[in-house]
């Protein structure tokens, strides 16, 4: 693998969509998903799957009908056959009919009051259990529960007590078990639809980030800065970040700091199927460092940038995600550099999916992932560095298939890699698709953003 040095560059113009493209699949796509789905409670043995989500937790509700609850919590209850049963609180009663098979008719949509706000009427719904009988829920069944978290033993659930409770009342305590897993593994291959959505939040996060950068300068307010994220509406996949001055806390957001030079600072924009996040110096150089950090670039953000390139040397289709860890912790001693997180994540929805990349893991990537490069170092004396965008993994049948819906976006993704390829010397593999604006770019000094770091 290449040595890091520092080049000189004008950061690239790769452009971006000229409209949004829609987020939400066709109707027949949808049922198809819920045909997958009973294909998979078929093999696992189950009667039953209860999918919940909140505003926080969406994302598998969202996947399986086009609908994120708003405020409150939501229940999506599943056969193995028939139609689906979505409940809904008092205020999502309006918003649900905007998921395509909820209009259509092929989801049943009802009221539970139990589900909506604090102090909100709690009249006119029926009891949970008259509606798990309804369901066909009962001492026969097998009941499958999916929250956002796939915990063990199997009978840990994460969902709320007064839905666990009513589901374990109605079918047994050992027979409603944690499935979230199965969620995941379907929702772990994005839909060209959906790659097309991410690419466009993936620009969004990054052009805004490019120009919360270029804004750095002593002086400046967190929420100043912010402004320059230019927030067009569309949904958060987390809250803004930007710590700069004396704010040192992780995953802080802005609170009317002002930038130092000499002083640390992070910003990290997220958006449905994006995050773009980076961190680094306010200084021109290392002379503006604190005295003990003046080896930063030598030391610490130059061997991070090196084992970066050796995580792309392993990123690409039928690699498992232990090669991923091994890329990172065989070059950065954790020791020095306390990667203590997983060496990148799955992105899709939710901002975090699932992440292979952990010691020993043998589960083989696959196309239509979308991996996060969120690699966090973290030393008391040097801060960290970081380079965190998403890439698309895509096999050529999925790159053909995006060429004829999207030719403008793999136009987009393949400038992105050759300059990655040839100016970052970064090692990509053909089936790597860079998603944002900012790929492979890392600025030290951020008051000299044209300063980044390229593999000799």
């Amino acid at each position: 693998m290449g040595k890091a040095r520092l080049i000189e560059i004008e950061w690239p113009e790769f452009g971006t969509a000229a409209e949004p493209p829609g987020w939400r699949v066709s109707r027949e796509e949808y049922a198809r998903r819920l045909a997958r789905l009973r294909e998979r409670m078929e093999e696992a043995r189950l009667t039953h799957l209860a999918v919940y989500g909140d505003r926080e937790h969406f994302a598998n509700l969202q996947w399986l009908t086009g609908f994120d609850p708003r405020f409150e919590e939501a229940l999506l209850i599943t056969g193995l056959d028939g139609k689906p049963l979505l409940l809904a609180g008092n205020e999502c009663m309006n918003y649900a009919p905007a998921a395509p098979p909820v209009a259509a008719g092929d989801i049943l949509l009802e009221r539970h009051p139990e589900l909506s706000l604090p102090d909100q009427p709690r009249r006119g719904g029926r009891p949970l259990a008259e509606i798990l009988k309804d369901c066909g829920i009962d001492a026969h069944s097998r009941v499958g529960a999916a929250g956002w978290k796939p915990l063990q033993p199997p009978q840990r659930l994460d969902l709320p007590a007064f839905l666990a409770d009513e589901l374990r009342f109605a079918a047994g305590y050992e027979n409603v078990l944690n499935a979230t897993r199965l969620l995941i593994e379907l929702r772990q291959e994005a839909a060209p639809q959906e790659v097309a959505f991410f690419e466009w939040t993936q620009a969004l996060a990054s052009e805004g980030m490019k120009r919360v950068l270029r804004a750095v300068r002593p002086g400046a307010m967190d929420y100043e800065l912010l402004k320059e994220a230019r927030y067009n509406g569309v949904p958060l996949g987390c809250h803004m970040t930007l710590k700069c001055g004396n704010n040192r806390a992780s995953l802080s957001s802005a609170c009317g700091e002002r930038v130092t030079r000499g002083g640390r600072f992070s910003c990290g924009i997220c958006y449905w199927g994006a995050n773009c996040c980076r961190c680094g110096w306010v200084a021109e150089s290392a002379a503006d460092l604190p005295e003990a950090a003046r080896g930063y670039v030598e030391e610490f953000a130059g061997p991070y940038f090196e084992a970066m390139g050796a995580w792309f040397q392993a990123l690409r289709i039928g690699a498992t995600g232990g090669d991923l860890w091994r890329a990172i912790h065989e070059h950065l001693p954790f020791e020095k550099f306390g990667v203590f997180l997983n060496p990148g994540h799955l992105i899709h929805f939710d901002e975090w999916l699932s992440a292979p990349p952990c010691e020993g893991s043998t589960e083989r990537l696959t196309s239509g992932m979308v991996m996060q490069a969120d690699v966090i170092p973290s030393h008391p004396v040097f801060y960290s560095s970081r380079m965190e965008d998403g890439y698309l993994l895509a096999d050529a049948a999925l790159q053909a298939e995006l060429r004829r819906m999207h030719p403008d976006l793999m136009d987009r993704c393949q400038r992105r890699r050759e300059f990655l390829r040839g100016t970052l010397g970064l090692p990509l593999h053909d089936d790597v698709l860079p998603l944002g604006n900012l790929c492979g770019i890392v600025p030290p000094f951020l008051l000299r953003p044209q300063t980044v770091f390229a593999l000799s």
